[in-house]
């Protein structure tokens, strides 16, 4: 009698690879089919599964490709990168590095930029829950305080730079739209995406809120912040300017908590 190791990783192979060798002398056949015949009934359906999880990922890219092209580019993706994940959840994390690294998806960079831009989106809906700290609570800080505060963030939030207009063209999709054309700017520009309540949002910085946003979330001292924001500003003014970003940090539901001892 085979074993179920064995047989599970002879299936397991079998819908990686292909290769049925190892499994037909294990699967009996039939009148209506043999076992080659049974055994792609499987392959057919893990591989649809995935092409599903794929499209429900990435809707974006597979508007921008195509039905067909996307199906030419989930074929080559799983070939190299077969799921290691118990949930298909996490299935297409490297996306966007495949569509950067390979011919001839590399030859479309808006393509990587909506991957990573799709993915910030569908990781910021399923990450942890957290309660945002009320616009109230940073007025009872004591002045004295606020050169050592070091903020706490939502899980949800992430920082992306895109240098192609994928989050225009994304909304038009999800509004069943038409698309604008690509377009690349001349420098990549900073976004940020996160989640309150049950709702992504995103909206994009400028380049000084999103390095100070980038500086907090490391765990850096406000007065830090301020310090490194004298690039952009005049120190007479950075604290009140730096106190506005977190205004609207605590308005967006992205801080969650604010250490001062």
């Amino acid at each position: 009698m085979t074993r179920l190791r064995p047989l599970q990783e002879h299936f397991q192979g079998y819908l990686i690879t292909g290769d049925p060798a190892p499994l037909l002398p294990e699967i009996v056949g039939d009148g209506r089919a043999d076992a080659r015949t049974r055994l792609g009934i499987y392959a057919d359906a893990y591989w649809l599964r995935l092409l599903d999880a794929l499209r429900d990922n990435y809707p974006a890219v597979n508007g921008l490709l195509g039905d067909e092209a996307f199906e030419a580019l989930v074929k080559a993706y799983v070939a190299e990168h077969p799921s290691p994940y118990r949930s298909i959840r996490w299935f297409g994390d490297r996306l966007a590095a495949f569509l950067e690294r390979e011919a001839p998806w590399k030859d479309q960079p808006v393509l990587a930029d909506m991957a990573r831009f799709e993915w910030a989106l569908r990781a910021a809906f399923d990450a942890a829950d957290a309660d945002p700290l009320p616009l109230e609570a940073v007025a009872q800080i004591p002045p004295e305080a606020w050169p050592g505060m070091r903020l706490a963030f939502h899980p949800a939030v992430d920082r992306l730079d895109l240098r192609w207009n994928v989050p225009v063209i994304w909304k038009q999709f999800d509004q069943g739209r038409e698309p604008d054309a690509p377009r690349a700017a001349e420098y990549p520009v900073p976004w940020v995406v996160w989640r309150r309540d049950l709702q992504q949002y995103f909206r994009s910085l400028e380049v000084d809120e999103a390095w100070a946003l980038d500086t907090l979330r490391q765990g850096r001292s406000f007065a830090e912040a301020c310090e490194g924001l004298c690039e952009w500003i005049d120190p007479q003014h950075v604290a009140l300017h730096a106190a506005a970003y977190l205004k609207g940090w605590l308005k967006d539901g992205l801080v969650t908590g604010i250490e001062t001892g």
